[in-house]
Order: structure tokens, then C-alpha cells, then sequence
């Protein structure tokens, strides 16, 4: 059996969870590979709404296995009030989740210092969560990252100590003296809680051994425009978001891949700092985030928008090999007259269908415009339904990348989906 892996092509918020809740029915088992609780993946079905953090999307879904991934880092704190979320509304989580003993924790003090390392960048801020992410990535790569297996042995007490002096002496380093008390007695009962409520497991043999006769689907999170290697640096993450990631946030071989598919929006969205080519500052732009209820689901902070941009989608669908395309949120775009895309780029005069290196070089989209189609497509739940003016976008869309465009989604909530 192969590894079908799901990851977003654009900045993130791409509309995930929604694409993996819709595809788990073909799946046994759903795995996260990489980012923290940094993600926010929405979910829509029955009149209900659900934001997953850490938890795969395949949680929903009755038999399925969900699996957090080596590659993710993981905040307990967060992970168990993710669980008893969704075990007040009725989902149930016990025996349904596996914790990689090689997943990173994040600890309070992680947290404190993505506050102070982003508050000491003043204006050069690169827009974080503040949810310790990148510290909890950065001791991973520096070797002295505190892991999920930890918590079953002895010594854990003593590694946590010893971690949480080294960020202390470091915070006030940087003048900001610690102060995570608080946090940090939730933090250990969480980490006790998370110790019993799951099974802790060798992640890669368990995955290995489930791809021999089950269908696996890898979740990721955040967007390939945000990969730590191929993204905006530094307006990045601190993953590799793109479909390489999965391997290595797995414990998967490139040999067991099979289907890559490649989530987009209709238009783009970025939130935080960074270079965003076709960002509209004007009504434009307020028109696509009011109507597609732009607000990021873990911060709450607004995103910015703007038309789609096949020269970064173009380069997401190299780096990654997608072999199929899902557009996400079309009937944001409902009420456009007209509706424009960015096919290529001028730089310093000269022309480039090529994402640049330098991301503080002034860039002026060269766009091809399109009629819009003036209609509501809520409604629609097949491809005859649809406008042909849409028809026309997907069509020129697959032109310009090479790839399919299998569905189409129509509406937040599961049914509002368009299988080509």
C-alpha cells in the first residue's frame, strides 16, 4: 500500500481539515507529520463546528486510526483540552489516537521565549502564534529537545528541570525574566493526563506495519509557502510543510508515496508578516476576507488577502509533486464582476514566471483577468451545476500547473463538496 499524502500549496488555512474529513472515508488511518498547535484545522458538518489543533482530522470518522507523528511538536496543554473538547461534544477520542514517542513537547518556557524573541524583532517581527513552535523545533535541531518517550521514564522530572533552566537563563538574557508558574503546574498535570489517555508508540514501525494492509493518509499542516527550506524565508515556519516532510515526519520511505494532493484556495490568504505579491489593500481585499470569514482559527487575527498566484502555486506543485488539485472556498468569489490572477512577475523591469530568492525586492504581479460569475454556487453538488465561467478558471488552472483539479469545494461543510 502507498502513503497518500494532503498538504496546502499556498501561505496555510488552505482548508484542510475540511479536504481530509471529506477523503477519510477512503482511509483506515490519518496521520499528522509536522507544525504544533500552531495549525487550526476547521471542520463543518451536522451544524457544527470543530477546530483541530494537534488531533488528525480523521478523528470524526468512526474506525479510523489517527496518528501524531514524530515530526509534530506537541504542547499537552493544549493536546488535552483539544480532547476534552471534543469529548463534551459528543466525539470520542479514547483508543483512536497514537502518540509518537519521537514527537517533541513544547514546554511553558518554549512559549516565553517565542514571545520575547518576537518581541525583541520590533518591526521585523515574522508574525508567530506565540505558540513555541519555533523554540521547541530549535531544541530538536540543537539536541536537547524534551520528547514524548520521556514521560514514561524516571528521569523525566530531572530532564524537565534541567531544559527549563537553560530557557530561564536564556529569557533573562534577552530581558524578559520568566514567569511561568502557572502554565507550568497545568503543563505537568496535562503531560500526566496525556501520559495515561494515550497509547505512546514507535510511530515509523507502527506506520510501516499499518501500510501493508491499510490506506494511509498524511495530514499536514501549515502551507508549502511557508516550508522552513522553500518557503518566504524567514517568514516561515519551522517544518518542512511540503510533501518531503511527510517522510521524514512519518518515518516513511519516498518509495511509499503515492498520491500527492495539493489544496489551494480559489484566491490567497497569508497571515503575519512576509511577502505576499498580489495582496489587495483595498475593497477587494475586504470583500474576499469578509466573505470567506478571513480570521485565522488559532490566533483569531485577520488574514490578508488577495488574488490567486499560479507563479507560487506553480512552484508548490514542483517541489512537492502534486499529482491532484483541490480548489477550496470558490463561492467566496461569487459576487466578482471580474476576477484576476497573477501568471507571471515583474522584477526590476524584467519578466519571470519563477518564485524569487529575495523576498524584500519589490514584485508587480502581471495578471490575467477572468469573468466572473456573478452567481451563488452553494447549492451546487455536481460539476454540470456549475457556471461555466468557473469552468473557465478551474480549466485554465489545470493548464497552468499540469495537474487535475479533482474537486472543487462549494461551502464549509462537508457536503458542499464537488468531486470531479
Amino acid at each position: 500500500m502507498k502513503v497518500d499524502v494532503a498538504i496546502g500549496l499556498q501561505w496555510g488555512d488552505e482548508g484542510k481539515g475540511k479536504i481530509v474529513d471529506v477523503l477519510t472515508p477512503k482511509y483506515d488511518v490519518v496521520a499528522r507529520f509536522q507544525g504544533g498547535p500552531n495549525a487550526g484545522h476547521t471542520l463543518k458538518f451536522d451544524g457544527k463546528k470543530f477546530v483541530l489543533h494537534t488531533i488528525p482530522s480523521g478523528i470524526f470518522r468512526s474506525g479510523t486510526v489517527n496518528i501524531i507523528g514524530n515530526g509534530v511538536v506537541v504542547c499537552p496543554i493544549t493536546l488535552m483540552r483539544e480532547v476534552d473538547e471534543l469529548n463534551a461534544a459528543g466525539v470520542a477520542t479514547a483508543g483512536k489516537i497514537l502518540l509518537s514517542k519521537k514527537a517533541h513537547l513544547i514546554m511553558p518556557t518554549h512559549r516565553a521565549i517565542d514571545a520575547a524573541q518576537e518581541a525583541a524583532k520590533g518591526a521585523s517581527k515574522i508574525g508567530s502564534t506565540l505558540k513555541g513552535i519555533g523554540p521547541a523545533y530549535t531544541d530538536k535541531i540543537s539536541r536537547c529537545g524534551l520528547r514524548v518517550g520521556d514521560v514514561l521514564h524516571s528521569s523525566f522530572a530531572e530532564k524537565y528541570r534541567s531544559a527549563k533552566q537553560q530557557h530561564c537563563t536564556y529569557l533573562r538574557q534577552l530581558g524578559f525574566p520568566p514567569n511561568v508558574d502557572e502554565e507550568e503546574a497545568l503543563w505537568l498535570q496535562s503531560v500526566e493526563r496525556m501520559r495515561q489517555a494515550f497509547t505512546i508508540i514507535d510511530s515509523e514501525y507502527e506506520i510501516n506495519a499499518l501500510l501493508k494492509t491499510k490506506n494511509v493518509l498524511a495530514e499536514g499542516a501549515q502551507g508549502s509557502m511557508l516550508d522552513v527550506d522553500f518557503g518566504s524565508y524567514p517568514f516561515v515556519t519551522s517544518s518542512n510543510t511540503i510533501c518531503a516532510g511527510a517522510c521524514t515526519g512519518l518515518g516513511v520511505a519516498p518509495g511509499s508515496v503515492g498520491e500527492v494532493i495539493g489544496i489551494f484556495k480559489a484566491y490567497c490568504t497569508r497571515v503575519g508578516s512576509g511577502p505576499f505579491p498580489t495582496e489587495q489593500l483595498n475593497e477587494t481585499g475586504e470583500l474576499l476576507r469578509r466573505q470567506g470569514d478571513e480570521f485565522g482559527a488559532t490566533t483569531g487575527r485577520a488574514r490578508r488577502c488577495g488574488w490567486l498566484d499560479l507563479v507560487a502555486l506553480r512552484y508548490s506543485v514542483m517541489i512537492s509533486g502534486a499529482t491532484q488539485l483541490m480548489m477550496m472556498k470558490a463561492d467566496v468569489m461569487d459576487s466578482f464582476e471580474a476576477i484576476n490572477v497573477a501568471v507571471g512577475y515583474k522584477i526590476n523591469g524584467l519578466d519571470t514566471d519563477r518564485y524569487p530568492y529575495e523576498v524584500d525586492v519589490p514584485v508587480e504581479p502581471v495578471y490575467k483577468k477572468f469573468s466572473g460569475w456573478k452567481k451563488s454556487i452553494a447549492a451546487c453538488r455536481s460539476e454540470k451545476d456549475l457556471p461555466q465561467e468557473l469552468l473557465d478558471y478551474v480549466k485554465f488552472i489545470e493548464q497552468q500547473t499540469g495537474v487535475p483539479v479533482k474537486y472543487i469545494s462549494v461551502g464549509p461543510d462537508r457536503e458542499a463538496t464537488i468531486v470531479r
